[in-house]
């Protein structure tokens, strides 16, 4: 590292905190004020301190990064911040204690773009995120922000608005990948003088934080990606629909509309133009059914959050009977970009029919969570193994599902699989709103099908039948099978229930919900036979189908385990090999977990039992051989 680099070439350095969610969670805040206080303290001139949305690599939060050399600290607290100026920024001396480590060579790495995790992404649509303060208008200005919208005011119909957006090859990126140009045209050409332009962000699958974390760190690009749609479909009015558990977001997203408003962006005659438009803020109450898109616009009405049949689709009657746009947060971030740079520009990216970059919540059990965004039609080896550093702790991969908990479960053989719409789809998967969730070698995948299900099941709004009642009576079934009551039929049951929900639910929500139940049997039927035939889960996850034993050769009476039993299901005395009364146990793994590792006196079995006293017995002790003295 060369002295310029580490005094950022003369330049005045900043020192960016991130403040996303997940880092807040952190104490960035806190960070953030000592930060300042040490800079203060020990005299430090030409650093400037700030903060920025999410950077996206939430498993190594807190972060913070050193511009413009772009050294890049993780996992800092309070007490690190002394140290930083003092040893960085007095001395010259970045803290290498506080790098990246990378999972594999474990070698520490001073700079993001020298991450992989960063190096081997494109970002467009999170091209923002981490690199400006989300909370100042003129961070956003000096990134090119608001020139497509003066473009389009200046130079463009809307006719030719819509034409390029279809050019582009943009497809919503809210699930259902529709041409979004078309979407508009649609909108567009509908007879109305009231028009309603709509941005989706109620992000509701578990473990997805694209829209939020996008929110938080680059607000006004979906506000200005809003606004250039509600020009070409002609709107006058807006909403942005958000879930109200998003409080960073929400703060962040009025606080963008004012700044917007401030400076002649937003409201009557922008930019001295004919176009006015106003855009509303909508919290949402938490419900999963409402990114379904006309049970959003009830939930905006003031009534209860259920989907309709279609037609009418909204582009002719929506909101209030009124033509109306939905689009969601990632498709519209991405719409200034387009207009900016060109329709030409944004197709060459990506495949023939999925252009552009997609962005995936990247979780579960993989090395580094965080947010993703990739070309579309890159494999999901390279996301997984390279990206995202592969499967901590030396296991294996056994399947990542794509597509929130709706999206389909896809084994190994798949990891070279091409992600795009059209090449998940036939996979029995799909790209939903973004979220992708690795497994490794000890997850049950029927009890990952349970578990998604019992999501969808819970949200259902109840409206159709075959949601409503079809997918409770999918998830008694597989209750029953992880509860080791099985039945040989209940393969082909399920398989039947899953075709017919999916073929008569009224809205996306049950028409998808199957999908994490049909892939696990389509790739993973095994287990379901282990399950169900043998009584045996084979990742030994399914708690009534395992049972733990104390092993009477390794056992050495050091009571340990019966002491830390909640049920007090362990018996033995002193110098006795001890018991496990399966009668009482409750199988929450406590005495395997306190078993000293030098003993290993406690395993873990599934569909069988052990021939091993059922009372306590005295322990075999070997008595030392004694040589007789001649």
């Amino acid at each position: 590292m060369t002295e310029a680099a580490i005094k950022g070439n003369g330049k005045k350095r900043t020192i960016f905190i991130c403040q996303g969610t997940g880092c807040v969670s952190g104490k960035s805040l806190e960070i953030t004020e000592a930060l300042k206080k040490s800079v203060a303290e020990q005299g430090i001139s030409g650093v400037n301190v700030d903060f920025t949305g999410c950077h996206g690599f939430c498993e190594q939060g807190p972060v913070a990064i050193v511009e413009p050399e772009g050294i890049f600290y993780t996992h800092v607290t309070v007490a690190d911040m002394p140290e930083i100026v003092e040893s960085h920024f007095k001395n010259g001396k970045p803290v290498e204690r506080l790098f990246y480590k990378d999972p594999a060579s474990g070698q520490a790495i001073p700079y993001h773009k020298d991450i992989k995790f960063y190096s081997m992404q494109q970002r467009i649509i999170l091209r923002n995120c981490g690199r400006i303060n989300p909370e100042r208008i003129e961070d956003y200005l000096a990134t090119g922000g608001y020139e497509a919208l003066k473009k389009v005011l200046k130079e463009m119909t809307p006719k030719q608005v819509i034409e390029e957006l279809k050019r582009s090859g943009l497809r919503g990126r809210g699930g259902a990948g529709f041409s979004t140009g078309q979407k508009w045209e649609f909108c567009h050409n509908a007879p109305g003088d009231q028009k309603y332009m709509i941005c989706n962000a109620d992000e509701g699958d578990p473990g997805a934080f694209m829209d939020r974390s996008t929110m938080e760190g680059d607000p006004l690009t979906v506000i200005e990606g809003m606004t250039i749609a509600a020009y070409a479909i002609g709107a006058s009015e807006g909403y942005i629909y958000i879930r109200a558990e998003y409080p960073l977001a929400v703060k962040r997203v009025r606080l963008a509309l004012k700044l917007a408003e401030e400076k002649g962006f937003l409201g009557n005659k922008i930019l001295g133009s004919n176009f006015s438009f106003r855009i509303h803020v909508k919290e949402g109450a938490g419900a999963f059914v409402c990114g379904e898109e006309t049970a959003l616009m009830a939930s905006i009405e003031g009534k209860r959050g259920m989907p309709r049949s279609r037609p009418p689709f909204p582009a002719t009657s929506g909101l209030w009977g009124k033509p109306t746009t939905i689009n969601n947060v990632k498709s519209l971030a991405t719409v200034p970009v387009i207009i900016a740079r060109g329709a030409d520009w944004y197709a060459s990216t990506g495949t023939e029919k999925s252009k552009g970059t997609c962005v995936f919540a990247l979780t579960g059990k993989i090395a580094n969570c965080g947010l993703v965004e990739v070309p579309m039609g890159i494999q999901l080896r390279k996301i997984i193994m390279e990206i995202g550093g592969g499967i901590p702790g030396g296991k294996k991969f056994k399947a990542v599902q794509t597509g929130g908990p709706s999206g389909g479960c896809l084994p190994e053989n798949y990891l070279d699989q091409p992600v795009d719409y059209e090449s998940l789809t036939a996979a029995g998967s799909m790209m939903g709103s973004g979220g992708m969730v690795v497994m490794d070698e000890e997850t049950c995948m029927v009890d990952v099908a349970r578990y998604f299900l019992s999501f969808t099941q819970a949200e259902s709004c109840g409206k159709c039948v075959p949601c409503r009642v079809g997918t409770k009576q999918m998830l008694d079934v597989l209750i029953r099978i992880c509860g080791g009551e099985g039945r040989p039929e209940d393969i082909t049951l399920l398989q039947e229930m899953g075709n017919n929900i999916k073929a008569g639910s009224l809205c996306a929500l049950g028409q998808t919900a199957p999908n994490p139940v049909l892939t696990t049997l389509r790739y993973f039927r095994d287990e379901y036979e282990a399950h169900i035939n043998e009584k045996r889960c084979p990742a030994m996850v399914c708690t009534a189908l395992v049972r733990y034993y104390i092993l009477p050769d390794k056992c050495m009476a050091c009571g340990i385990c019966a002491r830390n039993c909640p049920v007090e299901a362990i018996t033995g005395a002193k110098r006795m090999v001890h018991v496990i009364d399966q009668e009482k146990c409750v199988k929450c793994g406590t005495c395997l977990e306190v078993c000293p590792e030098k003993f290993s006196a406690i395993t873990k079995v599934s569909g069988k039992e052990l021939d091993v006293p059922r009372e306590p017995t005295p322990i075999r002790v070997e008595k030392p051989k004694v040589q007789a003295v001649t």
